[in-house]
């Protein structure tokens, strides 16, 4: 493979809903660029972007898929995305990194979920959309109905740069507005046919490219000029104003494919090298001390390293963004995440489960290589200074589920399965809760952690099974109580004695000091887990020696860490020791830590103990004929609404919801919504439970530990 210079790459995300017809897309494109002799289809099983065997399983894109495509002396670098938002993940880190995304739309469905929701990216993410209408030789293909909804959904910023003359069985012909000629494709692809407009097209033809024409110029002041003093545009100025128009989402243009028979593939590739960003046109990658990286090739090397895959006879596979400079095989970079050197072993060029070794690739470029030691998604790699690329910032999950493995003795194996499919996923979170007794994995649906159970099952040999997860309440109290304990215990020679009494108070911000008791000395804690532990020392009179305070202190911090009423941790408290009793023989440290753990026991249980649960902030985004039912189903999860937003078609609720009324919400969401609702989901805070509930999780609780005995 020749070496690329910047202006000759263009890098593409190919995104949009499921079965739409992505992955035959990118296929079509791959074959057009010589690197496949022969087209496979997704029925087949034998595409080069969906190889992996998950994906051959089920018969759609899980993960992202990196290719390309050498065509007229250019590379086209494409990463075929997944449609479901369970994997939006793997949309996101492609974005962050190809300067146009190719929005693939089923020409039978128009407009789906999948294209809404990735839609709302590209749109946060600022990266131009090109509309690919596809299967446009299915017999309920529909195009003039798929352009409004594409207007309807999207703005009147949505241009048709062709449209078909012929949609439906026996589709192979387009009207190319910008070319003003008839295109036509052979039945199974092949080298398309340029023929005069028919004349029963030509004023339909003449209207639309009199409004691309308009569109075009509104994209550079020169141009409306040119415009205005000659009426027209030629071809080349109205592919400079639309090329202005893509980078700077003011136009978005509408192809026509039946990706398929590979009809209007060869063109729509045309098009991308003439009106898509080059890399060094595109927006600068930032670092966080606010450097930006253009992708000059004269520039020092600077990398991103924006995916990790790991690949049958290759192990860990390293994706990186060219951000500025060159590389070359066997350099030597810096991890400027990590401050530590890796060597460039291999340079690859993927196009999905085949790949060609390279020797050099320049700014704006994607590579792979592999066996670096320490370098996971999200690093910068370095020839030389300190700058670090911001990170790709992925969404919170939004399911959660406990897992263990249904033999014991697979639990070292399975917690090792689950750290690898972390490193290749970074949506997906892993934590073997101390406080809950059980690992916890969280993902962005249902569909997510069902695909994880299959790779640990199917992969790793694993049988795993999925239960509910435990809720991570607090407790803590509402009130002031005093307790007193006295460990005593003689079992021949010296014993253990200790007595400890005091007085616990809740705490809040700016609470007045007790003066029940004078304090002598007070230590503040921030708890791990939130909140604080005031401790304060009141013994007068040496009732207490000062050498035992640290073992009572251990002795409610080991109470603390597994609360009275469920075992939660508990918070905001104030503990004053006022008395006690020593025994010059007997009192050792042990005997007061189970002094203080006991009274402190004691007194929480009068001091009107209350459960706090967490609370999150919900943004959900509905359509707006499906808000009553969404507000229905969040008034009986006890949902508060915050506030209303809207965004298009969407309505936007803002909602407080106890995280105990949120497990499986994007199964019931996505049910009652038909797929068209999403939402997203961050901890706000830990709020007092409803006094009934609060009854029944205690009772839970010891029900639980009462079987556990």
């Amino acid at each position: 493979m020749k070496v690329y210079q910047t202006k000759e790459i263009r890098n593409v995300a190919i995104i949009g809903g499921n079965r739409v017809g992505k992955t035959t897309l990118a296929e079509a494109m791959a074959f057009h660029g010589g690197v496949v002799s022969r087209r496979g289809t997704v029925e087949d099983k034998n595409t080069i972007s969906d190889y992996r065997e998950v994906e051959l399983e089920r018969q759609q894109s899980i993960q992202s898929t990196v290719m390309y495509a050498e065509y007229q002396g250019s590379k086209i670098n494409m990463i075929d995305c997944p449609g479901f938002d369970d994997f939006i993940g793997e949309t996101i880190g492609a974005l962050r990194v190809t300067d146009t995304a190719l929005m693939v739309i089923n020409s039978q469905n128009g407009v789906d979920v999948g294209a809404e929701i990735q839609w709302r990216r590209t749109k946060a993410m600022n990266v131009p959309v090109m509309f690919v209408v596809n299967q446009l030789d299915h017999e309920k293909a529909n195009f003039d109905e798929t352009l409004h909804q594409l207007k309807e959904y999207f703005g009147g910023s949505v241009m048709p740069l062709q449209f078909p003359v012929n949609a439906g069985v026996g589709f192979d012909s387009v009207i190319d507005l910008l070319q003003m000629k008839l295109l036509k494709f052979p039945a199974n692809g092949g080298k398309m046919v340029v023929e005069d407009i028919p004349a029963n097209l030509a004023d339909k033809a003449e209207e639309m490219h009199n409004a691309l024409i308009e569109a075009a110029a509104e994209n550079e002041e020169s141009l409306m000029d040119k415009f205005f003093e000659e009426g027209t545009l030629s071809e080349e100025d109205m592919i400079k104003g639309l090329k202005l128009g893509i980078a700077n989402r003011g136009t978005f243009p509408v192809i026509c494919t039946s990706a398929r028979n590979d009809q209007g593939v060869e063109r729509l590739m045309d098009l991308i090298l003439k009106n898509c960003p080059a890399p060094d046109e595109a927006p600068a990658m930032k670092a966080t001390n606010g450097n930006e990286h253009k992708c000059n090739a004269a520039n020092p090397f600077v990398g991103f390293v924006f995916k990790t895959a790991i690949e049958q006879h290759l192990g860990e596979v390293a994706f990186i963004k060219i951000c500025d400079g060159e590389v070359v095989k066997a350099a030597d970079l810096l991890n400027t995440n990590t401050n530590t050197k890796e060597r460039v072993s291999q340079l690859l060029a993927f196009a999905g489960k085949n790949r060609v070794e390279v020797e050099k690739a320049v700014a704006g470029d994607i590579v792979a290589t592999i066996k670096l030691k320490s370098t996971p998604t999200n690093t910068t790699l370095v020839a030389k200074g300190e700058d670090v690329i911001e990170p790709t910032v992925y969404p919170d999950p939004k399911f959660r589920t406990a897992v263990r493995a249904k033999n014991s003795a697979d639990d070292e194996k399975l917690g090792a399965a689950l750290n690898e499919i972390r490193k290749v996923d970074p949506t997906f979170l892993m934590e073997q809760s101390k406080e809950l007794k059980q690992m916890i994995i969280s993902g962005q649906g249902e569909q997510h952690l069902n695909i994880v159970k299959w790779m640990i099952e199917k992969l790793n040999k694993i049988d795993i099974e999925y239960y509910a997860p435990k809720i991570p309440y607090r407790e803590t109290i509402t009130r002031s109580a005093e307790a007193m304990y006295r460990h005593k215990k003689q079992s021949g020679g010296s014993g253990q004695f200790g007595e400890v009494h005091m007085l616990i108070e809740s705490y809040y911000e700016g609470m007045p000091t007790q003066t029940k008791y004078p304090i002598r000395a007070t230590e503040t804690y921030d708890l791990p887990w939130g909140g604080k532990l005031i401790y304060n020392n009141c013994i007068v009179g040496g009732a207490i020696d000062a050498r035992f305070m640290p073992a009572i202190l251990k002795g409610i911090m080991e109470k603390m860490e597994e609360g009275p009423l469920t075992g939660s941790y508990a918070r905001d408290i104030v503990v004053n020791i006022y008395d006690g009793k020593m025994h010059p023989v007997d009192s050792n440290e042990l005997a007061f830590k189970l002094a203080g753990r006991n009274a402190f026991k004691e007194a929480f249980k009068n001091a009107g103990p209350k459960i706090l649960e967490p609370i999150y902030d919900v943004d959900i985004f509905v359509p707006s004929d499906r808000m009553g039912d969404v507000m229905t189903d969040l008034q009986g999860r006890r949902g508060i609404m915050m506030g209303m937003d809207n965004e298009g078609a969407f309505q936007i609720i803002h909602a407080k919801i106890p995280l105990a009324e949120l497990n499986k919400y994007s199964t019931t969401l996505s049910s009652i919504t038909s797929g068209r609702a999403s939402y997203s989901m961050k901890f706000a805070e830990y709020q007092q439970v409803p006094v009934d509930l609060q009854s029944e999780i205690i009772k839970k609780y010891e029900e639980e530990n009462k079987d556990e005995e």
